[in-house]
């Protein structure tokens, strides 16, 4: 197995961000379009915070059945704003992060993604999906 490989190697670069004024229905339709799991809410160049499709359905139970529903009852996403859903405490890693300490960070906290990030500016994000595809690589 390689030893010191960076998270830039597998993290992804193409980076879907929300701003912390978008709302709750802007961020589904991005979940779904580019069917990802997590995205950071960004101002300006600093992570403000992050948000999961998993935080969409823990307020809601509207498309929990039917991921494909392209016309969704989204009345309860005008009750919150996405300030108010997504998580605030966000733990980011540099380029340089190797991917084991990326692991390590994963696997000892409840959350799923880390945003990547070059003085303060996001440039990318790594899942644990990416790690595992990684691991899976290397057997």
């Amino acid at each position: 197995m390689k030893h010191r490989v960076p998270v830039s190697t597998i993290m992804t670069k193409n980076l879907i961000c929300l701003n912390p004024s978008d709302d709750l229905t802007k961020a589904e339709t991005l979940f779904k379009k580019h069917h990802i799991r997590h995205i950071p809410v960004v101002n300006g160049n600093h992570i403000e915070g992050m948000l999961s499709y998993n935080d969409l359905l823990r307020i809601s139970f509207v498309d929990a059945v039917d991921d494909d529903a392209q016309n969704v009852d989204t009345t309860v996403y005008n009750m919150f704003t996405l300030e108010q859903v997504m998580t605030r405490r966000v733990i980011t890693i540099t380029p340089e992060t190797t991917v084991r300490e990326a692991a390590e960070i994963l696997a000892n906290h409840e959350f799923h993604a880390l945003p990547v990030c070059e003085d303060e500016k996001p440039v990318g994000i790594v899942t644990t999906t990416d790690i595992l595809k990684y691991f899976l690589e290397q057997y």
